[in-house]
């Protein structure tokens, strides 16, 4: 049978150098909220402004999509809108990021998000649970989402043959797989979820399934569609020459007119009234299309970022016994050795929520989430003194690891993978370069770069 041993990266540190680990970062940590000024409200307010400018500028697109550049260029600016509005705006403003500035609606208590899940519960489940107990085993319930087995620590199951095949749907639907996980499922069984409580919940996750279908599956494709009738059927009315309006000739436009309207009787009886109809029709299906694609996109984005920084190759897990009687400074590294990086440039970074520096992040999900590639060389510097690893690699490398994983360990048995040595810099001169081309410290003109590529 494969073992499932693998030697902890704190075995190798004294006690003292533990505790001193965690008073550099708490330091770091000072330095850098001692710094939180104008830059940093003015690049979250941008980027307010920004999801919302694409997500109006996406329903107008799509008000045309029965063309087909139209649809395309509707449905990739939704993308956009979406993806940025769930992950560098809405996960980091619930995370508390942006609380220092008592915004009255940029805050962790006041912000609610176009996802599947309610604030209560996703900051109970994420912020609490997942960033209070990460990567200890049967404590963090993200590990796997309590559906699949994804170390090799996890007890096999005949249902785990299937994870491969559900993992799928879980992309494909990866904000309604988090709401139902959100739910806590073994504090159901157990009863330390009260009935009333459920019975909230649900209550308030139906409410959000109610506007999120209502407002992508109904409204937006009816108004389209009523919009291309309308405009569909106009035309076909107010059949004027365009030489009747010109100046000199009001008299002629004016019988014109009055002759178009006097034949609008008998063209609402005409065929070319079926035509807009039909018009419509096709608009409100190709934008109910555009939507499901736009939301499909961004279940997929989600979950692949999301997974990519927490289950690659890299990362260690921990049994309760080991963290029973934790220090701050063996938190530290816990957070530091159960997250994984994903290398790339400005824009990815801003696309990933800047999740792309999941190590950062684990470290201090309270930090304004444009800081964190101004800290990376920091925390790299403490990993090089210290002997402990750095985790990081390119997305296309991550997510082969993660998906290999979940194939692996859907069979019995399985081990540890090897996990990286000490961070040296000679070693990972090009994770370096990548993480400076992706630094995006300077808030305000990663603010304008965004919205000029957009």
């Amino acid at each position: 049978m494969a073992t499932t041993e693998i030697t902890s990266p704190l075995a190798h540190l004294s006690a003292e150098q533990i505790e001193a680990i965690g008073r550099e970062f708490d330091q770091l940590h000072d330095d850098v909220f001692a710094d939180l000024g104008d830059r940093d409200a003015r690049y979250i307010h941008g980027m307010v402004d920004l999801q919302r400018r694409l997500a109006v500028l996406s329903r107008v697109l799509l008000a045309g999509s029965r063309f087909a550049p139209l649809w395309i260029a509707g449905t990739a600016t939704l993308s956009l809108a979406k993806i940025l509005e769930n992950m560098e705006v809405g996960h980091n403003i619930m995370h508390g990021q942006w609380d220092w500035m008592n915004h009255p609606e940029i805050n962790s208590a006041a912000w609610d998000w176009d996802s599947a899940s309610t604030p209560e519960a996703w900051k109970h489940s994420h912020n609490y649970i997942h960033h209070t107990y990460t990567n200890i085993r049967a404590k963090d319930k993200d590990l796997g989402y309590e559906i699949m087995r994804i170390d090799p620590h996890q007890p096999w199951k005949p249902v785990y043959l299937l994870q491969p095949f559900y993992n799928l749907l879980l992309m494909a639907f990866f904000q309604w797989g988090v709401a139902f996980h959100d739910l806590d499922r073994d504090a159901i069984m157990s009863g330390e979820k009260t009935k009333a409580q459920l019975k909230r919940e649900l209550k308030g996750m139906a409410g959000k399934a109610r506007r999120q279908v209502t407002k992508d599956y109904v409204a937006f494709p009816v108004l389209a569609g009523v919009g291309a009738a309308a405009a569909r059927l106009g035309v076909s009315l107010l059949d004027l020459d365009a030489d009747s309006v010109r100046p000199g000739r009001r008299a002629a436009a004016r019988r014109a007119l009055k002759q178009s309207w006097g034949r609008a009787r008998r063209k609402v009886r005409d065929p070319r009234g079926a035509q807009a109809l039909a018009s419509g029709r096709r608009t409100y299906r190709s934008t109910l299309s555009a939507n499901v694609t736009a939301n499909f996109v961004r279940n997929v984005w989600a979950h692949s970022i999301i997974f990519c920084g927490h289950f690659p190759d890299q990362t260690y897990t921990f049994s309760q016994e080991e963290t029973a009687d934790e220090t701050d400074g063996a938190t530290y590294i816990r957070q530091l050795v159960g997250a994984a990086n994903i290398e790339g440039g400005a824009m990815f970074h801003i696309l990933s929520g800047n999740l792309g520096y999941q190590v950062e992040h684990h470290l201090y999900p309270d930090m304004p989430s444009t800081r964190y590639g101004e800290i990376a060389p920091r925390v790299r510097e403490i990993c090089e003194r210290y002997g402990l690893p750095y985790n990081s690699g390119p997305l296309g490398r991550q997510l082969g690891m993660v998906h290999r994983t979940i194939l692996r360990l859907a069979f019995p048995g399985g081990s540890p993978r090897p996990k990286p040595g000490p961070y040296h810099p000679e070693e990972n001169r090009d994770h370096d370069v990548a993480s400076r081309n992706g630094h995006n410290g300077s808030s305000p003109s990663l603010g304008r770069d965004a919205r000029a590529a957009a």
